[in-house]
Order: C-alpha cells, then structure tokens, then sequence
C-alpha cells in the first residue's frame, strides 16, 4: 500500500505493507530519502509511533495515511553514545577480486575513508578509487558507520569508481 510521509518542508510516498514495523519504515524514509534513522520521531495522526518493533497496522496505518516525520536535535553539547565495535562484511564486485567477503571490525564512529585506507593499508584491495554502499546507498567519505547506521553483522558492497555531482 503507498502511505505519504510528510516532512516540514517536503513529503513523499513510500510503499509499505501492513505487516512492517516502525523500524523498518524508517530504514525505509532513510533509504530514501538519508535521514539518519535515530533522528526520526514518526507520528499518525498526532499519535506518537514510539515503539520501533509494533506493526504498522497496529498503529492504524492504510492506504493513503499520512506519517509525520519529527526529527530530533542532534546537538553537540549533547553526549554522543559511546563509540562501540561493530563487525561488518565487506563485499566486493564480482570484477574487483572476484566478489571477495572480508570481515573487518571498527569503531562506530570510524570514517568511510578510515575504512577503505584500512582496506587499502592490509592490502585487502588494490590501490583504486572506490564506491562504498550500504543498503543500497551510496556512502559518504567524510560520514562515520554510525551516521550511515551501520549495524553489527551488516553487508558494506564495494565497487571500482568514482561520484561526481555534476550534472554533466
């Protein structure tokens, strides 16, 4: 079913089924549209849907409802949860070492970047230039795992090249 969901200054449709949960609705405004899922406080009509794990039915989602999308302040003056280890998979092209799994462990708040000079430092990959994507998006160089909500056991995917943001 398409449901809308509407931001302060934007919104948008997203198919969901009824069975989903909160949670995955957010992964879902995330994969489309990159809000940091944390940041995300969704409501139904003026209803708070605050536990992550309750199926959208359950909060009376249908066809054509709208979610409001609150997002919470993330200020620095605010204690950042602690860095902790997560262990991800990193998965390479099928033409870029023949579709190699390579475990790594890091902090959290470790950079992309911090990632791939680690990978290019065990000499994991070969000196290129590369696209890293988690759920199908594309991660940024300069953003840590945990701002792209990279969680324990996740897949990283790895492609030769580069992003540019022309248009041309």
């Amino acid at each position: 079913m398409k449901i809308t969901v509407k931001f302060s200054s934007r919104k948008f449709q997203i198919d969901v089924d009824n069975t989903d949960t909160v949670r995955s609705l957010k992964e879902k405004i995330h994969i489309v549209d990159g809000t940091p899922i944390r940041r995300m406080t969704l409501f139904i009509n003026a209803a708070e849907m605050e536990d992550d794990f309750r199926s959208l039915s359950e909060y009376g989602v249908q066809e054509s409802s709208e979610i409001v999308v609150f997002l919470k302040a993330m200020s620095r003056v605010m204690a950042d949860p602690p860095s902790r280890r997560v262990s991800v998979v990193v998965q390479t092209s099928s033409s870029l070492m023949n579709a190699a799994r390579i475990p790594v462990e890091m902090n959290d708040t470790s950079r992309v970047d911090e990632l791939r000079q680690l990978l290019l430092e065990r000499r994991m990959l070969p000196a290129d230039e590369y696209i890293f994507i988690h759920k199908q998006r594309i991660m940024r160089d300069d953003c840590s795992l945990r701002w792209h909500g990279v969680e324990n056991g996740d897949f990283l995917y790895v492609f030769k090249g580069t992003v540019s943001r022309g248009g041309y």
